[in-house]
């Protein structure tokens, strides 16, 4: 079994490229996903997230995530603090994950893949590139924000070009190379 990360960065289009790795029938691990499942599941997270960050972090038996981001966003402790929690548990359930499949490929998206020290769980690291202008104009629609906190979430992730020196293989999201030309021929690599 190859394992592959998928990263790039808030914006990129990892998730678009990963559906298109679904169409060939590669199973993903989307590690965004299991983190706030793990947030409102795990009583390890649970309990060392309340020790950090007091226990109204949790309300009605779920993580607070307007409360939690508010703590963690632009403190650099607070998100070491967090990530330190939370990481090992998605990696763990990552590595149990890997074991129930039995497929030549799986694949584990993830924007902090490199900085969550993920891609020492993968055989093969792709990023996901995009223009910063172009993400951030993205994520502005997406997520109904402003440019400013875009921008803010960019600063506690790698910027795109350190990810590409990670990397085995980069897909250009740029509106201008096909997504899916890039992804055929990243699995036929493989």
């Amino acid at each position: 079994m190859i394992k592959v990360g998928v990263t790039g960065g808030i914006g990129s289009g990892k998730s678009v490229v990963c559906d298109i790795f679904r169409l060939y029938d590669i199973p993903i691990f989307d590690a965004d996903t299991e983190a706030k499942k793990l947030n409102d599941t795990s009583l390890s997270v649970r309990s060392q997230l309340i020790y950090h960050f007091g226990k109204d972090i949790y309300e009605n038996d779920k993580l607070n995530r307007k409360k939690f981001a508010e703590l963690i966003f632009n403190n650099e402790r607070n998100i070491k603090i967090a990530n330190s929690i939370i990481h090992p548990e998605v990696a763990n359930c990552f590595v149990e994950w890997c074991r129930n499949k039995n497929n030549p490929i799986v694949i584990i998206e993830a924007a902090l893949l490199i900085e969550a020290g993920f891609n020492q769980f993968v055989d093969k690291v792709i990023t996901v590139y995009t223009p910063k202008e172009l993400r951030i104009n993205r994520v502005i629609q997406r997520d109904q924000i402003s440019r400013d906190q875009v921008e803010a979430r960019m600063l506690n992730q790698m910027p795109e070009e350190e990810k590409i020196k990670h990397s085995d293989f980069v897909i250009y999201n740029d509106n201008r190379h096909s997504l899916i030309d890039q992804v055929s021929k990243i699995i036929g690599t493989l």
